[in-house]
């Protein structure tokens, strides 16, 4: 059974991304190259919520990161959350939008 997160407030829902074993053409990368790319912290966003609230009022502050964006993650932080899918488990963290460290463009 897949399980699905809608996060509330200003939390958002991000799957890391794993450094590849392998290159493309199936050769084993060597574990110097694969602990250099784990140390990228990077995410793919899956959800978001509607906002936190400006101080007492009704108004949401609007997030700064939309689903499908790419983002800089910090090295500590989040909460780990244990989704299954399709194609088994992810490693999904929950992180507030300040904790989030930027949006990464592959421009």
């Amino acid at each position: 059974m897949s399980k699905r997160l809608i996060p509330l407030l200003d939390r958002v829902l991000v799957e890391k991304i794993v450094a590849p074993t392998k290159s493309v053409g199936g050769i084993l990368l060597p574990e110097t190259a694969v602990s250099k790319a784990r140390n990228i912290n990077e995410g793919k966003v899956l959800a978001v919520g509607p906002g936190r609230r400006a101080g007492n009022t009704a108004e949401l502050i609007p997030m700064g990161v939309k689903v499908g964006d790419k983002v800089l993650l910090p090295d500590y932080g989040g909460t780990e959350v244990k989704l299954s899918s399709k194609d088994g488990a992810k490693e999904t963290f929950l992180y507030t939008d300040s904790e989030i460290l930027g949006i990464v463009s592959d421009q």
